[in-house]
């Protein structure tokens, strides 16, 4: 080995070291009042119990919310807004959801650091950002291409290595990644689609909204018990865009 190989080591390691840091501390530091914003988002919006409301509870949950970028994941003309406790339109008809509901679903799954999960639904990458934080791996699925594509550079350059984003129809889940520990599906259904029941594991979890399109629907919670029957909870009224299919498979 040559006498000071040790040291131009040493050298390199820094730089790197110096690299990640830089990348960190550009992502953290580069948006003045953003992170005062999204304390008093968490603190007010989502942690406290307010009016007809719980409060979300899970640390994990809370501490996810706080370090996720929310107006990375929004249009632009809308990052003033991005803090705020309502949805965003982010094109094509599509929303991203209100923080509090992002956090209270993501509570409801129980979620554990090993956990693989399926999200139905990318949308801007937002939630599927907040998985991550959380989890071990994220596949997430987005029938409309633009928001896909979009959704994972946004989630590249934030750093979201774990998660993975595909186009397609998000009724059909993804086999080739089941079963998961928990799904999430961030659209309406009309009901509960069995290939995601079937990629669920027993012991899994799934957050679902449930009813017709552009009216009051149903927040379920479907557990799969270990001998694999299901049992269905509704928690709470809530509005969401349709979960839009693709015309070829929804005929």
């Amino acid at each position: 080995m040559p006498q000071h190989s040790h040291v131009r080591g040493a050298g390199i390691l820094a730089a790197c070291l110096l690299g990640t840091w830089l990348v960190w501390n550009a992502r953290a530091e580069d948006t003045p009042g953003f992170n005062e914003a999204r304390t008093r988002m968490v603190e007010l919006d989502i942690a406290r119990t307010g009016w007809a409301r719980e409060g979300v509870k899970d640390e994990r949950v809370l501490k996810a919310m706080r370090a996720v970028l929310r107006h990375e994941f929004v249009p632009e003309s809308d990052r003033g807004e991005a803090y705020a406790d309502r949805p965003l339109p982010i094109g094509h008809g599509q929303t991203i959801s209100q923080p509090y509901i992002v956090a209270y679903m993501t509570e409801m799954l129980q979620l554990k650091p090993e956990h693989t999960v399926l999200e139905i639904g990318t949308g801007s990458g937002y939630q599927a950002a907040v998985l991550a934080e959380i989890v071990a791996k994220v596949y997430s699925i987005e029938i409309v291409k633009p928001l896909a594509e979009r959704a994972a550079e946004t989630l590249k350059k934030q750093g979201y290595e774990t998660v993975e984003v595909k186009h397609g129809d998000g009724y059909f889940g993804w086999p080739e990644h089941a079963p998961f520990d928990a799904i999430i599906v961030t659209a309406a259904a009309s009901h509960i689609p069995p290939p995601l029941v079937e990629q669920l594991k027993p012991g899994g979890r799934m957050a679902i909204p449930v009813g017709p399109p552009l009216q009051t629907q149903n927040l379920i919670l479907v557990e799969k018990l270990e001998d694999g029957a299901l049992r269905r909870r509704s928690v709470m009224p809530v509005r969401f865009v349709p979960l839009t299919r693709s015309k070829a498979e929804a005929e």
